[in-house]
This record gives C-alpha cells, sequence and structure tokens, in this order.
C-alpha cells in the first residue's frame, strides 16, 4: 500500500531517527512512502526507506522536481504551495503523523476528512489519530487499518 508520512519540515535529530525507522520499516514491508517531498520528517522517512530500497513519492509544494531531497524516487511538482497538502495524503491509503505544525495539523484533518486512517507519533492530538509509541506499532495500526477497509 502507498502510506502518506506527515510532520515538520524542520525536527531535531532524535524526531528525524523516528522517522527515518518508519521509513525503513514501512519499504521493508512493501509499502510506498508518499510525503512532500523537502526536509524534516519528509527526508528523513525518504533517507529510511530508501535504504531498504523501498519507493518514495515526494508531492512538492514548488514547481521545480529538482527540489525534492536526494531520497524521493518520484518527485512531482506541483507549484501548488500548501495547497498540495491534499495531494499528498489523497496518494495515501493511510497516514502517519510525526511532530509538525500547521501544516501537518492541515494534513491530518484532510486526511481524516477523507476517511483515512492516522497513527500519530508523538503529535497533535485530534479526534481521530490514533497515538502510537513507535514506528512499529504506526505500521502495525495504519496495516490493520487499511486491511480491514480492503
Amino acid at each position: 500500500m502507498r502510506v502518506s508520512v506527515i510532520g515538520g519540515s524542520s525536527v531535531p535529530p532524535e524526531t528525524a531517527a523516528v522517522a527515518e525507522e518508519l521509513g525503513k520499516r514501512l519499504a521493508d514491508r512493501g509499502h510506498t512512502v508518499v510525503c512532500g517531498g523537502l526536509g524534516g520528517v519528509m527526508e528523513a522517512v525518504c533517507r529510511g526507506a530508501a535504504s531498504a530500497g523501498g519507493e518514495t513519492i515526494g508531492i512538492l509544494p514548488t514547481d521545480r522536481r529538482a527540489d525534492a531531497n536526494p531520497h524521493v524516487t518520484v518527485p512531482i511538482a506541483t507549484g501548488m504551495g500548501h495547497a498540495r497538502n491534499a495531494l499528498v495524503v489523497m496518494n495515501g491509503d493511510a497516514a502517519v503523523a510525526i511532530d509538525g505544525g500547521p501544516g501537518t495539523l492541515s494534513e491530518i484533518g484532510m486526511a481524516l476528512a477523507h476517511g483515512r486512517a492516522v497513527a500519530g507519533l508523538d503529535t497533535h492530538d485530534a479526534d481521530g489519530v490514533e497515538p502510537v509509541d513507535s514506528p512499529a506499532a504506526a505500521v502495525a495500526f495504519v496495516e490493520d487499518a487499511v486491511g480491514a477497509d480492503r
């Protein structure tokens, strides 16, 4: 499946490490990572997925594919700024939110509005977000949630 990973564009090293582990676990399970394609959580999750040979899709806010972080295998330029957040969550079967500010909150809202299961790792406390305590728990939650819907 495709899993949208959303989160802060500038994060401390410990948060980046969590995102990197998540990306590796998703790729190890054969899932494709969808994200905003830039830095912070986005770069870390892509780095983890790439290290495990996984596919990463970066839906960029800019109009240049070259703006993607170096671990994105499929960059998609939109020129839409924050409006691209809807595309990030619509291209995943489920979402995992890590950390994040208002942009992440908007993606959480869009994911929930469109019926996507959302796991949360140290992120916004919102109705519908399933708090999890590890990347392994996040992967298990989204697999169970999507498996139940198929």
